[in-house]
């Protein structure tokens, strides 16, 4: 089905660790090492591509501070935070699943 809006959704969300990337960050916005150590058994590579893929699609900025040690915060932009509903309602399905 050409244009299909489930299809465009899982091409931005559907990746592996994806959700629960966006999960850490509805709370507030967090460092690399903070989603890290938040999502056992990601790896930094892993967690790198996919905040790369949600900055392209505006789900997510990126903010440099250029401090000594430098570092970056990651926060959700309104087009994210627009998902909160959808995870949320994925995780109370989850939750009266079993």
């Amino acid at each position: 089905m050409k244009n299909c809006g489930i299809e465009k959704t899982i091409k931005i969300i559907g990746a592996k660790w994806s959700i629960l990337i966006l999960r850490d960050l509805f709370d507030e916005k967090k460092r690399f090492g903070e989603l890290l150590s938040s999502l056992e058994g990601i790896s930094p590579k892993t967690l790198s591509l996919r905040l790369k893929e949600f900055e392209k699609n505006k789900i997510i900025t990126k903010k440099i501070y250029k401090e000594i040690p430098l570092h970056v915060e990651y926060e959700l932009t309104e087009k994210g935070k627009s998902l909160h509903r959808v995870i949320n309602d994925l995780r109370k399905w989850g939750n009266n699943f079993g």
